[in-house]
């Protein structure tokens, strides 16, 4: 195999070695993110709140980063045009889809955001009025009070619960800010992030993608000039 072939070889390889690492280190943060998060339990079943949707998201990329970058590395030391032409193809697809995800991002942010701001109306309404419940649980880990602050408890005819006060809520400094649009800004700026951080990793793909199908062509070239099958 010629030199700029071998070179193209171990540069890939490389490359997918620290993709790799970077999908592992996606997963871990995500992993500490959800651990820091909790869970809640409601009627006896265990489950995340609405804001753990964000580390579970990260999570599940960076596994499928890690599947893909790992099929990379085998078909190029492996010298397969095969594993190498699947690996293009799943960093293709997985390149368009992050695409079309961020351009939806960038052009339906306030559809987003209500969605995310009904996800806190949906709590609220559907809530437990004792301590333990859904929304209590919400409080509590984002540290806010009510749908729009501590005002909707008194017009519920409700008396404030402890997870809306850092402390004693008869210091009216203590009590938390509302939950709709803490819950709001809170994934609107990790959003931001993602959508950011969702344009480099493409760009990184797609010089993968490049030296993919390249060596893939070197490869099949190589293979057919000297009978190799």
């Amino acid at each position: 195999m010629d030199c700029g072939t071998s070179m193209v070889k171990y540069i890939l390889f490389i490359f997918n070695t620290i993709v790799s690492i970077v999908g592992i280190l996606g997963v871990v943060y995500g992993v500490l993110i959800l651990k820091t998060i909790g869970t809640i339990e409601v009627n006896g079943q265990v489950g995340f709140p609405p804001q753990a949707i964000l580390p579970i998201g990260l999570i599940t990329l960076g596994s499928i980063v890690l599947f893909i970058s790992f099929l990379g590395c085998c078909g190029a030391i492996r010298e397969s045009v095969c594993m190498t032409m699947s690996y293009a193809v799943c960093l293709l697809v997985l390149l368009i889809l992050q695409l079309t995800l961020i351009v939806l991002l960038f052009t339906n942010k306030e559809n987003y955001d209500q969605a995310m701001g009904n996800v806190i109306d949906k709590a609220w309404e559907n809530r437990d009025k004792g301590e333990g419940g859904v929304f209590d649980n919400i409080q509590r880990s984002l540290k806010c009070c009510g749908r729009n602050g501590a005002i909707d408890y008194p017009f519920a005819f409700q008396g404030l619960p402890a997870s809306c006060c850092e402390g004693s809520c008869i210091n009216v400094s203590n009590i938390y800010g509302g939950c709709r649009d803490k819950f709001i800004s809170l994934v609107s700026g990790d959003t931001d992030k993602s959508k950011y951080f969702g344009l480099g990793l493409i760009g990184v793909e797609l010089v993968g993608f490049i030296f993919a199908c390249c060596l893939a062509n070197n490869i099949r070239n190589y293979k057919r000039r000297n009978g190799v099958y």
